[in-house]
């Protein structure tokens, strides 16, 4: 990801995170000995925004590897989201933030929850809400409810395409947001949780405590 455009989603997004993780916090209140699987995360989740000082073990699990890690406490692993290398309920946590949308299809998405579901007792999982006003990968208003073939021709001069071009095609192509009705049929065993702002639902996170 460009770094210009890193550091203004920073900007925006950093409170709404850092207001999350203190309510993961508050909801499982995780002891030393718990180990949780972050789908798609970063050590950054959990060093600077969780503003917690626990120090439970961490698997991160992504497609491509390639984060820093010099604490004992993560482990970064390749892997496939929809298909985990992991036994049943062996991890106290499945963790995942913004990343059930970047699957590209619902078949995808179900494969995804099911394999999350699986490999963990306990769930947390936030995706964006389509209904909130901005697309938050795009940072345009209402572009997630155009055809995608008129996305791709427009996509060029939302804010994203305007400082990386390069990318925003394949965002396009990748990125399908889910409905609250989506969410509930993917987590039925959860909580379906409403992240708001200004009274719009921003986001959806599904909680098995």
């Amino acid at each position: 990801m460009d770094i210009t455009f890193k550091s203004l989603c920073d900007r925006v997004f950093i409170r709404f995170r850092q207001r999350r993780m203190k309510q993961f916090f508050t909801l499982f209140n995780p002891s030393g000995e718990v180990r949780v699987l972050d789908i798609g995360g970063t050590p950054q989740t959990w060093i600077g925004e969780s503003g917690s000082s626990a120090q439970f073990s961490v698997t991160l699990l992504n497609i491509r590897s390639d984060h820093e890690i010099d604490s004992d406490r993560f482990i970064s692993i390749t892997g496939d989201a929809t298909e985990l290398p992991f036994d049943d309920n062996v991890f106290d946590i499945a963790f995942s933030n913004s990343v059930i949308e970047h699957l590209g299809s619902w078949e995808m998405q179900q494969e995804f929850a099911r394999e999350a579901r699986r490999v963990a007792r306990r769930i947390w999982i936030q995706t964006p809400a389509r209904s909130f006003p901005i697309e938050a990968h795009l940072l345009a208003p209402y572009i997630q409810y155009l055809p995608k073939r008129v996305q791709h021709h427009i996509v060029r001069w939302t804010p994203r395409g305007l400082l990386t071009p390069d990318v925003v095609h394949e965002i396009v192509d990748e990125v399908r947001l889910l409905t609250y009705r989506e969410v509930k049929q993917l987590f039925p065993d959860c909580r379906i949780m409403r992240e708001r702002v200004l009274g719009l639902t921003k986001s959806y996170i599904a909680v098995r405590t």
